[in-house]
């Protein structure tokens, strides 16, 4: 599902020219006129709107189009028609040919100092690398297109840079650093007054705060987002965008509030040809009929769903849609049918961690169903182990990131106070100039000018030396927050590891003792239910969490008299900005029981639909 979204939410309209809504007339023009130049045009329009349509009749129009261009000797034309294929064999995989093009159309403005195309090219090269999924290369290349772009002054390709940044760290899971990249971009949009473009940063930091778990805040950016689409009747988007408002609510489990997004995306990207988005469109509607119980609609949207992904030749969203189609089984209680594709998928993709979650716990649901109890354990394990080592690795994966964010704010404040050091050291040759400009006016004055231009340096120098150490002392202060923060996430994964280590021994005596099977597993689901951080345990998080964050359970006491201690757990897990998943894999909970508490707590303290908790919480 990444990878489908990754295409309908990642390329840039400026770069891949207008849709054209009247593709008939064009086409008819093309076939009537005999001029060239006209034929030429028409025929750069008519590739750019098969581009994301038909890729085949893309690909036609696109080699006439190079064809005519080289006959007029029209270089810039030219290049318009190898960009064109530069981007086709991307879309196609080819990604040898797509270099191929990519260089060409480069080695061409380079010829004829097109300043703008080298940038398109480059960033060309960038999209070419995140499609093959090489981020660090793509984020080498984009940043060295950063630096090419502040050296010509393109303000708006340096900004459209960022934004690609930012998709890059958002495939990376890197969302702060993306967050941080998209808001530079928004800055130079909004200076510019691009509407259309500050749209579609609307667009992704409202899918970075999907990622985050933030969906009310990536719901208000897409209503952002769409009231401007909507607008400049940006048809495509506006259906690439609903989907994301519907993503965001099933998120949240407001499943009536979800449907009817996606069902409009369904409509509009359906009517208008846009195979990729209708799919993402109707496999996210397959899976709120799925939740609310309305299996029949789920099985004629998943159906739908395999059948065009098989037209398509799209292996993973065929797998995509099996996998719905295994909850489906599930549901209606076609146990065996859901097990055996359950297991044909788990040996065609190994490899698939996030969706091998779920499978598991679906076989782990169906033998729970059918009474098969000593499987569905087993398959629970395996569940479990494939969820905490992606924990583990997107915990590590945070700190890094944290890490990065440090080092690049201490980077900006060096700069900073260097460039205010320089500006400093200017005054100090400009007093030097005036003090000889003097000297022939009177020796006495230019020195007194000079002793207050000396006197103001030395100060300006302590002042920044002062601001230097202040700015210093912050940093040790946040690598110590940072470092209690990891202490206190470091006790809970001993606390869960030991209870795995139990859990496993429990099994392996089970397994040894067969005739104790009854006995046994009752004591196997009594650890389950008790599998909480003890008393002790919760005691040394709390002294933990009140040095970082000022007490903040006794706080939550004085406002509100009657919370529990579960809610101010909860509450204080949200205020280290763990995600929903991460509390419910520290708690050993399922993630629904995690949105049932949160939204319990929200309501206990009062707050209305509109207000974040995670934010409320932080203010605290």
């Amino acid at each position: 599902m990444k990878k489908i979204l990754t295409l309908a939410l990642l390329f840039s309209l400026s770069i891949f020219g207008q849709k054209q809504r009247n593709i008939d007339s064009l086409l008819q023009l093309y076939a009537a006129t005999t001029e060239d130049s006209v034929k030429l045009k028409t025929s750069n329009r008519i590739t750019s709107y098969y581009m994301y349509r038909d890729i085949k009749k893309a690909k036609t129009f696109a080699i006439h189009q190079l064809e005519l261009s080289k006959r007029m000797e029209d270089t810039q034309a030219e290049i318009k028609a190898l960009n064109h294929f530069s981007t086709i064999y991307s879309r196609l995989s080819q990604y040898d040919s797509a270099q191929y093009y990519i260089q060409q159309t480069l080695d061409l403005a380079i010829s004829t100092n097109n300043l703008v195309q080298q940038s398109i090219s480059r960033h060309s090269q960038v999209i070419m690398e995140i499609d093959r999924g090489n981020f660090e290369k793509a984020l080498d290349l984009n940043d060295k297109n950063i630096r090419f772009n502040q050296e010509i002054k393109d303000t708006l390709r340096l900004a459209m840079s960022y934004e690609t940044e930012s998709s890059i760290f958002t495939e990376k899971g890197k969302y702060l650093l993306a967050l941080k990249s998209v808001m530079k971009s928004l800055e130079v949009y909004e200076k510019l007054k691009d509407s259309i473009r500050i749209a579609d940063v609307y667009h992704k930091i409202a899918v970075i705060e999907n990622s985050l778990e933030n969906f009310d805040s990536s719901i208000e950016n897409s209503q952002r987002a769409l009231k401007i689409y909507e607008d400049f009747e940006d048809i495509e988007y506006q259906s690439v965008i609903l989907n994301i408002l519907g993503i965001a609510y099933k998120f949240k489990h407001e499943f009536e509030d979800a449907i009817p997004y996606f069902k409009r995306s369904m409509d509009i990207s359906k009517k208008n040809g846009y195979t990729t988005i209708y799919l993402v469109s109707i496999a996210h509607l397959s899976d709120a009929y799925l939740e609310i119980g309305d299996n029949h609609q789920a099985k004629e949207l998943i159906d739908e769903g395999i059948k065009i992904s098989t037209e398509l030749e799209s292996q993973r969203m065929v797998f995509y849609f099996n996998m719905r189609l295994a909850k489906y089984f599930k549901n209606v209680e076609a146990y065996e049918r859901g097990l055996a594709l359950l297991n044909d998928l788990i040996e065609e993709f190994p490899d698939e961690k996030e969706y091998l979650i779920t499978a598991y716990k679906i076989k782990s649901d169906i033998h729970r169903k059918q009474g098969q109890f000593k499987i569905a354990l087993e398959n629970y394990e395996y569940y479990k182990n494939i969820e905490d080592s992606t924990s583990k690795k997107a915990n590590a994966s945070r700190i890094d990131e944290l890490r990065i964010v440090y080092q690049t704010e201490q980077k900006e404040a060096e700069i900073a106070l260097q460039e205010e050091e320089i500006n400093t050291l200017n005054e100090k040759a400009r007093a030097d100039n005036l003090k000889k400009g003097l000297y022939a006016g009177g020796m006495t004055s230019a020195l007194a000018l000079f002793g207050l231009s000396v006197f103001g340096y030395r100060q300006r120098i302590k002042k920044n030396r002062i601001a230097r150490e202040k700015q210093e002392e912050i940093y040790r202060q946040e690598i110590e927050h940072k470092q209690k923060e990891l202490a206190s996430q470091t006790l809970h994964l001993v606390q869960k590891n030991t209870f795995i280590q139990e859990l496993k021994e429990n099994l392996i005596h089970l397994k040894n003792s067969p005739e104790k099977f009854k006995a046994e597993f009752r004591r196997i689901v009594m650890l389950l239910k008790k599998e909480n951080a003890s008393d002790k345990d919760w005691e040394v998080f709390k002294t933990y969490f009140a040095d970082v964050h000022n007490d903040f359970d006794q706080k939550l006491k004085t406002l509100y008299a009657d919370i529990s201690e579960k809610e101010i757990r909860l509450a204080a897990f949200l205020r280290m900005n763990l995600t929903t998943k991460e509390i419910a894999a520290t708690l050993n909970v399922l993630p629904d029981s995690i949105l049932k508490s949160k939204y319990r707590l929200k309501k206990k303290l009062g707050l209305d639909k509109e207000t974040d908790l995670s934010s409320f919480l932080n203010t605290l």
